[in-house]
């Protein structure tokens, strides 16, 4: 998974700073599906981790945090993620994802300029290899799912 600024910046340090993993780290040692049964999370049980210093995208107002559900051949990853006005970012997935916006909206657009406004309740699907810009209009939040198991630099501190 790669993080760009809105230009595309393809140098080896970028790539290396910002390139997802699949490690784990300390707090996911335990995965989330290890015992059977029910857990509930309640909002903010997890400290979002502020994506402007993690990404290098000044004046980005935007955070998340990720959990490996389950890291069996079928990596499991549930996260939140929040962004608020300001700054674009581009992000390319490398696995697919989705996102459930749950608060306000996430404004995207594609490298075509088309736009998709995702509001409450809506599900946006993410497939591999393809540009996403997020758009600084953007206000809002997502629960979603990756079919990976979390990367380190998005765990909750």
């Amino acid at each position: 998974m790669y993080f760009f600024s809105s230009t595309y910046i393809h140098s080896n340090k970028i790539h290396k700073v910002i390139k997802m993993t699949q490690s784990t780290n300390e707090i996911n040692t335990s995965k989330l599906a290890h015992t059977p049964g029910i857990q509930l999370f309640k909002a903010g049980t997890f400290k979002m981790n502020d994506l402007a210093g993690l990404l290098e995208v000044n004046n980005l107002k935007s955070q998340m945090s990720e959990l490996t559900v389950t890291d069996n051949a079928n990596g499991l990853t549930v996260g939140f993620f929040a962004m608020q006005p300001g700054v674009e970012f581009e992000f390319v997935y490398e696995f697919v994802e989705y996102k459930v916006i749950t608060k306000g909206k996430i404004v995207m657009r594609d490298q075509q300029g088309n736009k998709y406004v995702a509001e409450v309740g809506d599900v946006v699907l993410f497939t591999p290899n393809v540009p996403v810009i997020f758009d600084g209009e953007s206000d809002g939040e997502a629960v979603y799912t990756a079919h990976r198991t979390a990367d380190t630099m998005f765990a909750p501190k």
